[in-house]
């Protein structure tokens, strides 16, 4: 018998949100691809700003049809009912990636493996990291990239996997990261990406994307 398992913490609120969280990773699956856009502003908005504030951007973004019309984003994300933070400096990046998106989706649209396309985003779009490129990837329905933050850090030193919150500083250590993560996963037979949802609602209260 495995003796590695979820601690009691986890176990009890996996149970009771677990088809919450199967039913989340299978609207990301079903994303359509005019979304796809708007889920890469999303990932551009997140780091260091509330998530449901980069949700009330995208869908403003959205409303707005931002990608078709030129449209200065700077004071949505100024906006204090939902506040991003280095506004100014995301709005550019929300414009390059206007700018770059057909070059983007052509990548999207190969068939190459999803920790390609990861790091071709990595290396190729301004401001998103290994940890966003896998997060925008995961929302649009792949599955099996780690989207390691300090949340998810803290949670796997929480289940033993790591005596202190490690560092993901380099492309080396986050990569052997998320691999110690999805050795977890398997040995406790609860995939990894149910898992990154379990502990951003232990986080978090609820379950966003």
């Amino acid at each position: 018998m495995n003796s590695i398992q979820l601690p009691i913490i986890f176990q009890e609120k996996y149970k009771v949100l677990k088809p919450i969280i199967r039913q989340r990773l299978e609207d990301f699956k079903n994303v359509s691809e005019d979304k796809y856009f708007y889920e890469l502003c999303f990932c551009i908005c997140t780091p260091q700003s509330k998530a449901s504030s980069a949700m009330t951007v995208q869908l403003e973004l959205e409303r707005l049809d931002f990608f078709n019309l030129e449209i200065d984003p700077t004071p949505i994300l100024r906006n204090q009912n939902n506040y991003i933070r280095f506004h100014n400096q995301k709005s550019k990046r929300l414009l390059l990636i206007r700018k770059q998106w057909d070059e983007i989706k052509i990548v999207l649209d190969s068939n190459i493996k999803p920790e390609e396309k990861r790091e071709w985003i990595n290396i190729n779009v301004n401001g998103i990291g290994r940890k966003e490129s896998a997060h925008f990837l995961r929302n649009i329905g792949y599955t099996d990239l780690a989207i390691l933050d300090r949340h998810i850090l803290k949670h796997l030193v929480t289940c033993s996997v790591f005596a202190d919150i490690p560092n993901i500083s380099t492309k080396s250590r986050y990569d052997e990261v998320s691999r110690k993560f999805k050795d977890y996963s398997n040995n406790i037979g609860i995939p990894m990406d149910e898992l990154d949802l379990l502990f951003w609602a232990q986080e978090a209260g609820e379950i966003l994307k």
